[in-house]
């Protein structure tokens, strides 16, 4: 019942700070201005993982002491710290190599100190146990990757805080059956923050999450989808919840991020662009290009992840060298239809459009039209001054 009662006071105190947190943004006019690549029009107060921390750390304080959290006392330790490195980088940005540094700090205490990393892969691959050195590598390179795909779709009102309450919420859900309850706590308390900035990130936005936000929540997920992924390998086979493709089910968790995030990747590398070059290339670009507003964009890719999260769970019992191609093989399809039907939509939409030269003539036409009613006005008689 505790975990209820956290959730909502991470939602109350989210609720409640938002609107002052806002005030002041403005006030010292920090936050996105429009223009470049920004699709917003005004200017939006950014940072809004201000709130998100200190009402998790709010609550937290109150209802921590219920459990005996050693276990993930460095987790919290790492998530301040990326908070700190996100919101370093929101106030005067970060160059990418102390930024990734930063990173790593936090990925350090994670997978070395908390030892919350992938240890089997479980004969996928052929793959069973893994070295500790390649452990510890291959388990930092998921939480960096996880991490910052969803920091890079943070770019569309509403859609980051959709993703992460669908993945906090299964988490959540799953950790409380299998009776880790500090891992609960902590995906629910993150559930009743996100929720609560998802009511002033909605279209049109008054605030945005910022890497202060976004870097912090997906780091957090990331470390979580590990844990889930270590415990779930570990439940008997005859346990309901235990899924068999340990490693697709953790993919799937954070299946749009890590699409979209590879998807741009190949786009800018194949045109001779560094894979961080910020562009407009991201599915939710597309998906507005064909008229979709922001909250219809959310709400359709928020849909399309929870249909693969129950499509895992129907999969549960195959192994990984099954669900991960039939996931794979449907997600690159759908990605593949979404291109041809943007650039369909895209064509259609310019030859109705008056062509450049046309649009010069009827402007030309316009501008000789008031010279003549001008010429003729002088002439006329009302004219007598």
């Amino acid at each position: 019942m505790f975990h209820f009662y956290a959730t909502l006071i991470a939602f109350s105190v989210t609720f409640l700070v938002m609107p002052v947190l806002i005030s002041i943004l403005k006030k010292k006019n920090i936050g996105d201005a429009p223009g470049g690549r920004k699709i917003h029009k005004n200017f939006v107060p950014s940072m809004g993982g201000i709130a998100i921390f200190i009402a998790s750390a709010v609550a937290l304080a109150i209802w921590a002491w219920q459990f005996p959290i050693p276990d993930i006392r460095f987790l919290l330790g790492a998530v301040a710290l990326m908070f700190f490195v996100g919101f370093r980088d929101d106030m005067v940005e970060l160059k990418a190599t102390h930024k990734i540094l930063g990173q790593l700090v936090a990925v350090l205490l994670v997978v070395v100190v908390s030892d919350i990393r992938i240890k089997d892969l479980h004969g996928f691959l052929g793959v069973g146990e893994l070295n500790t050195i390649v452990s510890y590598g291959f388990s930092a390179f998921v939480i960096l990757a996880l991490t910052n795909g969803f920091n890079l779709i943070d770019g569309l009102d509403g859609l980051a805080g959709t993703m992460a309450t669908i993945v906090f919420s299964c988490l959540g859900a799953w950790f409380l059956i299998q009776g880790l309850e500090s891992y609960a706590l902590l995906s629910f308390i993150f559930l009743g923050a996100v929720v609560a900035f998802l009511f002033f990130n909605w279209h049109p936005a008054k605030i945005f999450m910022g890497d202060t936000g976004s870097l912090m929540i997906g780091f957090t997920m990331a470390a979580l989808i590990i844990a889930f992924m270590e415990t779930n390998a570990a439940l008997p086979e005859d346990n309901f919840w235990r899924f068999t493709p340990v490693f697709t089910a953790g993919i799937t968790l954070m299946i749009f991020p890590l699409y979209d995030m590879a998807r741009v990747f190949t786009r800018r590398i194949s045109k001779g662009q560094g894979p961080m070059t910020p562009d407009k290339s991201h599915v939710h670009h597309f998906l507005m290009r064909m008229g979709l507003k922001h909250n219809q964009v959310a709400l359709v890719l928020g849909g399309l992840q929870l249909s693969f999260i129950v499509l895992i769970f129907l999969m549960k019992d195959f192994s990984d060298h099954l669900a991960l191609p039939i996931i794979s093989v449907i997600v690159l399809l759908l990605g593949y239809r979404l291109d041809q039907i943007t650039v369909k939509y895209v064509k259609k939409k310019v030859k109705k459009e008056p062509k450049v030269l046309e649009n010069r003539r009827l402007t030309k036409k316009r501008i000789e039209s008031k010279i003549v009613d001008r010429e003729g006005f002088k002439d006329s008689r009302i004219n007598m001054n």
